[in-house]
């Protein structure tokens, strides 16, 4: 089977699906890889590299896509790359099918097999494939930077002949994977760490990572594969109005909060943001999803009320090497567990292939 790769064309996109590394273990398992010429560049992975890993250099996505058997990208893909796929081959990328209906229907009319990364279930044996966590791992860490960058004030205490400087506080909002690797962040540059979500089993890890964790009475909450799938406007207000006197005295506030098919939910509104410090920063993680703050702008870096709401899309693709590494081994681990040199090991009820399988060969399955 033919592995393939492009470069990535959304905007602002620096990653790359099939790293180097990865490309030298495909092959050892059979594969053959085509990689399109200055795919990997933005994640530091020159054409050399690719081909030193056995990997065939392609000068265009459209030849790619014509030779591939399995397409695999980072971002959905174009409708250009869907006019040019093959027949009857694999797409493997991030697709989020619940909110891209017009695509998948293209991709099936094309008799594309669809798999899913975004969907990859919460369980054990799945972790090494699971995108979404190694991503959003990675954004929460950035978010973190990207706050101390835009605020005024240092993280942790500091004490000088001038007098002490206390620390920054940082409330963080959500403790899934962003949201504890935020906590972890902020904690080794020495900021004071509040944390709330409406899950309460999150406590022990939040309080594990030295976060003070912030209850609240939350209501029925649907919880689904690790994720949260619904919350009341209820449970929204009352974790607005315990927040309140928190965020007023925060110096950052990072938001993670998804909803899986949905727009994001609204932690933040207008008025909250009015009580906030001059000078205090929000950092909207949920920023291409709606925002978890009212008054977030998409691709912006904007002052409100005397405050700076930074809603910079795809933190991902600001760490473009780690991020491609890390996001290249759940490609390959998901594709060892798929597929095999001589094609397709199907499985359709098994639990992983089921979660992900999204259309196969013009029959749509989800």
């Amino acid at each position: 089977m033919i592995i393939g790769t492009v470069k990535e064309t959304k905007a602002s996109e620096n990653r790359v699906a099939l790293s180097p590394e990865v490309v030298k273990n495909l092959i050892k398992q059979g594969f053959e890889c085509c990689i399109e010429s200055g795919a990997g560049v933005a994640s530091n992975f020159s054409d050399a590299a690719y081909e030193t890993a056995g990997a065939k250099i392609i000068q265009t996505a459209k030849e790619v896509c014509n030779q591939a058997d399995i397409l695999v990208k980072v971002n959905a893909p174009s409708i250009e790359e869907i006019a040019n796929l093959k027949e009857g081959s694999a797409l493997l990328s991030f697709i989020y099918h619940l909110n891209n209906a017009d695509l998948i229907s293209q991709l099936n009319a094309k008799k594309v097999t669809v798999f899913s990364m975004d969907a990859i279930p919460r369980i054990s044996r799945a972790q090494s494939m699971d995108a979404l966590s190694s991503q959003a791992n990675l954004a929460g860490y950035k978010a973190v930077i990207l706050g101390a960058q835009h605020s005024a004030r240092i993280f942790p205490m500091l004490m000088t002949a001038a007098g002490t400087i206390t620390p920054s506080k940082v409330l963080i909002f959500g403790a899934g994977v962003a949201g504890l690797q935020a906590i972890g962040t902020a904690k080794r540059l020495g900021a004071v760490v509040e944390v709330t979500d409406i899950r309460p089993e999150t406590k022990e890890q939040v309080e594990s990572l030295g976060g003070k964790f912030i209850s609240f009475d939350t209501g029925e909450v649907k919880i689904e594969g690790g994720y949260v799938k619904e919350t009341s406007e209820d449970t929204l207000k009352k974790q607005r109005e315990i927040l309140g006197k928190h965020l007023a005295a925060a110096d950052i506030a990072i938001t993670t909060a998804l909803i899986p098919g949905k727009k994001a939910p609204i932690l933040i509104t207008e008025d909250m943001v009015k009580t906030m410090k001059l000078g205090s920063v929000i950092v909207d993680m949920a920023v291409e999803q709606g925002g978890n703050c009212e008054i977030s702008e998409a691709g912006k870096v904007v002052v409100k009320h005397g405050v700076k709401i930074v809603g910079e899309v795809n933190l991902p693709s600001q760490l473009a090497q780690n991020a491609s590494e890390s996001y290249s081994k759940n490609i390959y681990a998901f594709l060892t567990h798929l597929a095999n040199k001589d094609g397709f090991k199907w499985e359709m009820e098994e639990e992983i292939t089921k979660g992900t399988l999204i259309c196969k060969e013009g029959n749509l399955l989800k």
